[in-house]
């Protein structure tokens, strides 16, 4: 469910009128050194044709992973997806080509597009704090919806705790969880800090910012995920999955489970992933994410004054990374940076992202959430590789 480690996108449609275009701790980022993945850029990228795949293959043979698939789309327009490894540990079947996976917390950036789309349209306020719209609903020790504001949520900058520790078990009992039971289980917690006076990730935020959607638009969060971004450009193999589908509907690798090194794999595809709700319960592929962060960077779901709220960020100690309002910027090692946010979820992790003038995208997806930031690295190293040799096409 993290975002960079979270347990946990040719033509673009035009929506809302948007034109084409493309407090920080060092505490709070050493805390979510899995959770960011590699912030910092890995070594040049070689450009060599087989860059991507050797890079995919060097994931499975030498870190273990059982699988990982690729969707990379260079500055000419064109395709290519990737696979290696193997797609079902227990029969043996191949990886299928662009199989769909759960994204985990790169469903934050679905969910903060409809906040700002709810923003253009003056439903919603980025200052507005949270009981302007959820009045009484956030209290704990520390923790006061009086005092948080929307922006912050989407920033994580609100010092609200996050949950995610207190429901591995969730996933593995495929419990359902509404979304005030992860919210119950949230403020039962101290308060990071004050809000908008450091930085910390904690996905209850992404959770109360899909309670204010429904909120304001009185309809159900994956119902507004799912028109207004979704079918807004044209992501066919991406949805929300209903409550109790525990299931993933079309070709997919099989997601896998480790507790520790050695131990055998454990087969956890069919999950209940509602304890991440708003902050990490999509499925998606490698070339839906590639089509929907080109189009969110074109300005195609949002307009300018939201998409520039968007891609303003708070810097993650002195990695070169920012976080914006559910979106992240990176550096590339061949120079400049990309935006995306990344994923974790049990069974998946998925990392990448579009080139910050919107030409090149990739991203990348393997079968398992690495137990280790070194491996972490190397996922986000394969991304690096891929948007790099995709500029150079």
């Amino acid at each position: 469910m993290h975002a960079q480690s979270w347990h946990t996108f040719r033509p673009s449609c035009r929506q809302q009128g948007g034109r084409r275009r493309a407090a920080t701790a060092a505490a709070a980022v050493a805390v979510c050194a899995m959770a960011l993945g590699a912030l910092a850029p890995p070594a040049a990228s070689s450009a060599r044709p087989d860059a991507v795949q050797q890079g995919l293959d060097a994931l499975v043979r030498s870190d273990g992973l059982p699988a990982a698939l690729a969707s990379v789309q260079d500055v000419k327009g064109r395709a290519r997806t990737y696979t290696a490894g193997v797609g079902d540990l227990a029969t043996g079947a191949k990886v299928p080509d662009d199989g769909q996976v759960r994204v985990g917390s790169t469903t934050k950036t679905f969910t903060a597009v409809v906040v700002l789309q709810l923003v253009a349209e003056g439903k919603i306020g980025l200052d507005d704090k949270l009981d302007t719209h959820l009045p009484g609903l956030v209290r704990g020790e520390g923790i006061d919806g009086r005092g948080i504001t929307v922006r912050q949520l989407l920033q994580h900058t609100s010092g609200i705790p996050d949950y995610e520790k207190e429901v591995g078990n969730a996933f593995l009992q495929r419990r359902y969880l509404e979304p005030r039971d992860i919210l119950d289980i949230a403020l039962r917690k101290t308060a990071d800090f004050a809000p908008g006076t450091s930085w910390a990730y904690s996905n209850t935020n992404y959770v109360l910012a899909g309670l204010i959607v429904q909120k304001v638009t009185g309809r159900p969060l994956a119902e507004e995920i799912d028109k207004r971004v979704v079918r807004a450009v044209g992501l066919r193999h991406t949805y929300f999955p209903t409550a109790g589908d525990t299931t993933i509907r079309e070709r997919h690798p099989r997601g896998n489970h480790q507790e520790s090194a050695g131990v055998p794999w454990r087969d956890v595809t069919d999950i209940d992933p509602s304890a991440s709700w708003a902050a990490g319960q999509m499925i998606s592929t490698n070339s839906d994410l590639n089509r929907f962060y080109t189009a969110l960077l074109a300005g195609d779901l949002l307009q300018d004054a939201q998409l520039a709220e968007m891609r303003t960020t708070v810097p993650l100690g002195d990695t070169g990374a920012g976080y914006g309002l559910g979106i992240m910027s990176r550096p590339l090692s061949c120079g400049g940076l990309y935006w995306g946010h990344g994923g974790d979820i049990m069974g998946y992790e998925t990392r990448g992202g579009v080139t910050d003038d919107g030409r090149a995208a990739a991203n990348v997806t393997v079968t398992a959430v690495p137990t280790d930031v070194a491996t972490t690295r190397r996922v986000e190293s394969a991304v690096d590789t891929a948007l790099c040799s995709a500029k150079q096409k």
